[in-house]
């Protein structure tokens, strides 16, 4: 694969099943228009392949009604927000429903299929290129400045939030006129879903009402014509995708935070009856539901979700009567080593989206007869070479096991070896066609990839072991799985280097400081370089960095790269986004000062524009350049 060749990353969205119809939004980078271009797909359950449903150029969120006959989606023009239309299940032309300032989210059917409940950031009269009071547009005067009294007050790749809140809106498919919102302005809603009886329209809002900061959530019920939330539902941490089963019951997905510690929480499934406290049906200590997989499917008396095991993500059931159930104890329907991205179910027919080794993701049908596959998007990619992925296992000094695989170039070899450390900390490098291992492998270097202590997918325990202790057994268990690597004979050990964005950014830092004998060089991307200034400057920095270090002046110096600058003794690139919120961009600039004043042989790539996301979902020409820059430095570095 070469950088160019992201223009092949052909990915569908979670799909949406209803009898026979079967959709997906299908995605794909589009260098030429230089941002992704996506399309609804109608995928044929009988036979697999697919055809178009519409063309774009930004359609995604396909939802079907109840009685099949509608399709609710979003579609983004070529500048703006998208907006909600609907189309006749059949086909046809599609209408517009929406013309909010910022656009439509979240589309949800109410039980009649009549109406539809959505989310919309409104903004504050006077921006956004919203008129203010007197009718003057942003355009014709000065911004006026934000008035901040809270920390949290925006967030990567979205911007400021307090001047937009995200507020529920109930419309009438068939009906005229333009909707008001359900909720105030007060506080965000997410996550919409109509009850059962139609009436209300269930949503996940801040702990008590977003009177003070809070990572905890509420469950409440508005009434679908107006009127005050009722609360549903108190939960013991954060809360996503609440979705009703047949006998009542609203389950979500969450996590807890009643032990103090706000980092490294495996996600659960949770159920609410009415006068109860939420019930976890998941043990939390070895069920780590992958919300990102999308809502909670109730199927007879299981719940479906998706749940992260040793870098797969597969589809499993939930009795719906368990209280702590282990994931050992968890029916798989989609397993082993496949990634699953998305999923859905109506009646005996479940579907997937799932992702390995060779493809970013298909549309698997699941049948008693085993999964089908029913679309082949990586075929162009598997065309022109996919390299070889070959899992890794072996322990750290203390004997800790360590997981992870190696992805190979062509040839005989020795191959220079580049070891990638994935950020988080607590996320996980999956069984999943990996864009930037295949680009440096099919440039010839041998790629290292896994998922040391602090990582998700091996229990809670495994994700916490490095909380208030960073850059211990993590760079242990870093190094061991690049031990293992470097036994093979096709490997060069004189030519390794190693690199990171986000946490793997910090990793790399600290162990080109540490250990700096045991690489040529190193890359780090969008880093923790120094936890003080993090602290105040990212938009998580107020619970992040107190999570993960404390909040003791002294243990913040010393859990900084930024504090053994003077240790590295090797190249070192320092590569960040112009706009990345998350890891501000400070902390490359202190970094990259701290680097030349040691001098160290150092280079700064800056991003225009870009956010944290530059290598997930920055534009697509800015991608390939980033490519074609990390491979100038290896071979500059690593020849």
């Amino acid at each position: 694969m070469r950088p160019a060749d992201i223009e092949d990353l052909v990915v569908p969205g979670p799909p949406a099943v209803r009898g026979d119809l079967l959709l997906a939004a299908v995605s794909r980078p589009d260098l030429d228009a230089d941002r992704s271009h996506s399309t609804l797909r109608r995928v044929s359950l009988a036979g697999g392949g697919d055809v178009p449903w519409t063309y774009g150029p930004r359609d995604s969120s396909p939802v079907i009604s109840p009685d099949g006959r509608w399709v609710a989606f979003l579609r983004a023009a070529e500048e703006g927000g998208p907006q909600l239309y609907v189309m006749p299940a059949e086909g046809g032309e599609a209408r517009k429903l929406t013309t909010f300032a910022l656009g439509a989210e979240e589309p949800a059917w109410a039980p009649d299929s009549q109406r539809l409940a959505c989310t919309a950031r409104v903004p504050e009269a006077g921006r956004y290129g919203t008129e203010d009071a007197d009718g003057r547009t942003p355009e014709s005067l000065a911004e006026a400045p934000r008035r901040i009294t809270r920390f949290d007050y925006r967030f990567d790749d979205l911007g400021f939030l307090r001047d937009r809140p995200k507020r529920l809106f109930v419309l009438d498919v068939f009906g005229e006129g333009e909707p008001e919102p359900l909720s105030p302005a007060d506080y965000d809603v997410k996550s919409p879903v109509w009850a059962p009886d139609g009436e209300r329209v269930v949503v996940v809002v801040p702990q008590e009402y977003d009177r003070v900061e809070t990572l905890s959530n509420d469950l409440v019920a508005f009434p679908a014509g107006g009127g005050e939330p009722e609360l549903l539902a108190s939960c013991p941490g954060s809360a996503d995708h609440p979705v009703f089963g047949p006998d009542g019951t609203l389950y979500f997905t969450g996590t807890s935070h009643t032990d103090g510690v706000v980092v490294a929480a495996n996600c659960g499934l949770y159920a609410v009856v009415a006068g109860a406290e939420p019930r976890r049906l998941t043990d939390v200590e070895t069920a780590d539901v992958e919300s990102a997989a999308g809502t909670a499917v109730p199927l007879g008396d299981e719940i479906l979700v998706a749940v992260r095991n040793r870098g797969a993500v597969e589809l499993r059931a939930v009795p719906a009567s368990a209280t702590d159930a282990k994931l050992d104890s968890l029916r798989v329907l989609h397993g082993g080593q496949v990634a699953v991205h998305g999923f859905a179910a109506d009646g005996d027919t479940v579907v997937v989206v799932a992702a390995t080794v060779e493809t970013p993701g298909e549309v698997v049908v699941l049948g008693a007869d085993g999964p089908r596959v029913l679309t082949d998007y990586a075929k162009t990619l598997r065309d022109k070479g996919i390299r070889r992925v070959e899992e890794l296992n072996t322990t750290a000094p203390d004997g800790y096991p360590v997981h992870g695989w190696l992805v190979l170039p062509e040839g005989d070899g020795p191959h220079p070896v580049l070891r990638v450390v994935h950020g988080g900390p607590f996320a996980q490098q999956e069984w999943a066609f990996f864009d930037e291992a295949q680009v440096y492998a099919s440039a010839g270097y041998a790629v290292v990839v896994g998922n040391p202590r602090g990582s998700a997918g091996y229990g809670q325990a495994h994700g916490r072991a490095i909380v208030q202790d960073l850059g211990t057994v993590d760079v242990d268990d870093v190094l061991a799985l690049l031990d293992k690597a470097l036994e093979r004979p096709d490997i060069d050990s004189s030519r390794v280097g190693i690199m990171g964005g986000s946490y793997g950014g910090f990793m790399t830092g600290w162990i080109a400081a540490k250990h700096p004998e045991r690489f040529r060089a190193a890359w780090s991307e969008r880093a923790v370089n120094a936890w003080d200034s993090f602290a105040g400057s990212s938009d998580i920095g107020y619970f992040f960095a107190a999570g993960y270090v404390g909040s003791d002046p002294e243990e913040l110096r010393k859990r900084s790269p930024l504090t053994y600058a003077a240790d590295v003794r090797i190249p070192f690139a320092v590569v960040h986004s112009e706009h990345d919120w998350r890891c501000p961009l400070e902390q490359a600039q202190r970094q990259f000062v701290a680097l030349r004043q040691a001098g160290v042989d150092t280079e700064f790539l800056l991003f225009p524009g870009e956010s944290h996301e530059l290598t997930r979902s920055g534009r697509p020409r800015h991608r390939v350049q980033r490519f074609a820059a990390v491979l100038d430095w290896w071979s500059r570095r690593l020849s």
